[in-house]
Parts: structure tokens; sequence; C-alpha cells
């Protein structure tokens, strides 16, 4: 297919959102296609992508919607994204939040860091050049940026930002990391997948990046989804000393 970059994008309640991310989505220089994942949302937010597909789609299928019976979790809609990326044909799959806290336009730097830079996942990153987040009280931003140094004391990752969630990553990635295998669904699912592409010797690069908090709808963070990240860190960590990280030809 002529278009090799797919977007994944997760809702849940992101009525206020969608028209205005699925257009500027639409509206990038890169020829991106866009999958929007929805659990459900009772606010309607899968039948308002259903209704521009039929104005993006006219010429060609570029707005694609995936329906999800309920609330599943974060990791496994990325995970069930993939899996569609995969089966489709495309060549990246980047990650990125319906509420605008990352900037439409940074997709075009995260994909030609992977298409042209080398990198075999790319991530946007908030911390690789100081603290760059906007809208956050200092409380939440110390959080996520000692959650980051947490992980990498024990993991002995190099990545500033492990729970981003702003990723592009080469195909070869996601089909050589064993998608299935990822155990987490809340946030410390994207440092599973970091720590899991590290692991395997995949080449991450960060790409600064100014986050900017969301101003429409409600965020998903819970107390659970940290505990899940500290706990769970440890439990990751421990289990990869006997897992076997060999890549396959391709």
């Amino acid at each position: 297919m002529s278009h090799k970059a797919l977007v994944i994008i997760p809702t849940y309640n992101e009525s206020e959102n969608i028209h205005a991310i699925v257009e500027a989505v639409m509206a990038q220089p890169q020829d991106f296609h866009l999958l929007v994942v929805d659990d459900n949302s009772p606010d309607g937010t899968g039948n308002m992508v259903a209704e521009l597909q039929k104005h993006y789609n006219s010429e060609t299928s570029r707005l694609h919607l995936l329906r999800r019976a309920g609330k599943m979790g974060l990791g496994t809609a990325y995970i069930d994204g993939f899996h569609y990326g995969i089966n489709n044909g495309y060549q990246y799959m980047l990650e990125m939040d319906a509420d605008f806290s990352h900037d439409p336009k940074d997709l075009n730097r995260l994909l030609l860091a992977c298409a042209e830079g080398g990198a075999d996942v790319a991530v946007g990153s908030r911390y690789v050049t100081g603290v760059n987040v906007v809208n956050w009280p200092m409380s939440r931003v110390l959080l996520s940026y000692f959650a980051s140094m947490y992980v990498r004391l024990i993991t002995g990752m190099t990545v500033q930002d492990t729970t981003a969630g702003f990723v592009c990553y080469r195909a070869e990635v996601l089909k050589t990391i064993e998608l299935d295998k990822i155990r987490f669904v809340g946030y410390a699912f994207q440092i599973e997948m970091k720590f899991t592409a590290w692991k395997f010797g995949f080449n991450i690069i960060e790409v600064p990046i100014i986050f900017t908090d969301r101003t429409r709808g409600q965020s998903k963070m819970s107390s659970g989804i940290f505990k899940e990240a500290v706990f769970g860190v440890i439990q990751m960590t421990i289990r990869s000393w006997f897992r076997k990280y060999l890549r396959q030809p391709q």
C-alpha cells in the first residue's frame, strides 16, 4: 500500500476532542492513516468517528475505526491497533492521545526519526532536554519525572521518558516483541513496550517535544495506574532475567 504510517488513537469518552484531533492528524504533510480504537464510549465518540469516515474516506480510506465491546485498558487498545496495522501492511505505527497533549505536528518528526534517522523506536520525550510540560501542577511533574528516574534505576534503560505515550515504532519491532506477551494494560504498558524493545536490542531515539495537559474531557489517570507502574517494573525486570531476547531474521 502507498501509505505506510498508521497513527493509533485509543478513545473513551473523547467526544469533545475527536473532531479536532482527527482533522489535525489528517492535515499533516505526511500522508498518515489514522486508526481510532474506541472502547464503546457512552458519549458517542465511536459514532462521531463513523460519521467522519464518510467525509475523509470519499477519495482514499485513511480514517479507520476499531470498535471494542467496552473499556478494556490502554495497553490492549494499542495492541489491538498494532495487530490491525501489522495485518494491513503498515511499516510504521504511531501512538498518540486524543486530547492534544501530544501536538499532531510532532507526528512528522517521530516518523522521520524512524524512516530516515535510524531509530527503530522514536519516543516523543518530555524530559530529554529538561522538563517540557505545560499546564501540569508541579506535584504531577515531579511524580512523572521521578517515575521515569525510578524505571531507569530498576531496569537499566537509558530512556529519559520511560512513561511517554507518544511513540513511533517500526513494524519490525512490533512483530519481534510478541505483543501478546505484554502484560500491563495501564500506563505501565508504555514502560513495558520500551523495555522489551530495548532488551531485544532495538535502537530507541528520543525526540524532544512539549507536552500540554488536556484542556477538554476527563483525565484517565488513577492511583491504581501508578501502583501498577511502581510494583510492575520490579516484576517485569525480574521476569526478564529468565527470558531470552533473540531477534529472528525478518
